[in-house]
C-alpha cells in the first residue's frame, strides 16, 4: 500500500476505552509522517471489513473487553474477516491482550487466538507494585519495520497488571523489565500489538504508530492457534 494514498484508518469501537485518545494518535501520526489518513472510531462491520487499517484500543478486564466485542452484532466477525483478507492491524494494552489464546482475567475466557499464549497475572517481586503503571525501557529482540527508528532506550508507558506468557519467541518483538522479561510488543504476519499505551507514548508513541501506517506486511493470518 501506497502510502501516498489516502488511507481509512477505523479504531474499533466496543465500550473497550481510550477511543478516542487513539484515533488523536493515529492522526497526529499520520501528520507526521505525510500520509493523508481519515480516522474514523467505529463498531459498524462493513467499514471494519473495508478498512485499510484497524487499531483495537482495550483496558480493563480481559474477560469484559470479549465480552464487548462479542456484544455488537457482527463486529468480531467483521474484524476475524479483515484480519485473514490481510488488513493490517494493532492491538493496544487489553486490545493485544485480546489476541492470545485465552485470558484468566475474571475467569478463563478465549481470546481470539491470532498469538500463541494466555494472559496470565503478573508476579513481580514484593517490592513491585502492581499494576505495572509507568514509563518503563523496551528492550528489542529483533529488527521489524514497526520499530524502527525509535532512538536509543524507548520507553513506554505501561497501565496493567496482567501479561502474555507461554508465547511464540518468534513473536516477540519487544519486552521490558518488571520483576523479569514481561511481552510488550508482539507480531504475528498482518497483526501486532503493543502491552503499553502507544496512544500515552509520546514521540517512541507516535514513531511506533506512524510505523504501523507505513507497515506492508508480507504475509496474512491464515487460521487461529489451537488451543
Amino acid at each position: 500500500m501506497s502510502t501516498a494514498a489516502r488511507q481509512t484508518l477505523v479504531v474499533v469501537d466496543y465500550d473497550g476505552g481510550n477511543l478516542a485518545s487513539a484515533a488523536r494518535a493515529l492522526g497526529q501520526a499520520a501528520t507526521d509522517s505525510g500520509i493523508t489518513a481519515d480516522v474514523t472510531i467505529s463498531a459498524d462491520p462493513d467499514t471494519i471489513r473495508t478498512a485499510d487499517r484497524i487499531v483495537l484500543p482495550g483496558q480493563g478486564a480481559f474477560a469484559d473487553c470479549v465480552k464487548g466485542l462479542s456484544a455488537r452484532p457482527g463486529l468480531r466477525a467483521a474484524l476475524e474477516d479483515a484480519v485473514r483478507n490481510g488488513t493490517p492491524f494493532l492491538g493496544i494494552c487489553v486490545g493485544m491482550q485480546l489476541m492470545a489464546q485465552r485470558g484468566l482475567e475474571h475467569g478463563p475466557t478465549p481470546g481470539l487466538g491470532w498469538i500463541a499464549g494466555e494472559i496470565t497475572p503478573m508476579d513481580p517481586p514484593e517490592n513491585l507494585r502492581l499494576p505495572q503503571m509507568g514509563w518503563n525501557e523496551l528492550n528489542l529482540t529483533r529488527r521489524h519495520p514497526l520499530t524502527d527508528h525509535l532512538g536509543p532506550a524507548p520507553h513506554g508507558y505501561f497501565v496493567h497488571s496482567y501479561a502474555l506468557s507461554g508465547g511464540d519467541r518468534n513473536e516477540l518483538l519487544a519486552t521490558t523489565e518488571y520483576g523479569g522479561a514481561v511481552p510488550a510488543i508482539v507480531v504475528r504476519d498482518n497483526c501486532a500489538g503493543t502491552q503499553f499505551h502507544v496512544e500515552k507514548s509520546q514521540k517512541v508513541g507516535l514513531r511506533i504508530l506512524g510505523n504501523f501506517l507505513r507497515w506492508t506486511p508480507q504475509c496474512r493470518i491464515q487460521a487461529d492457534i489451537a488451543a
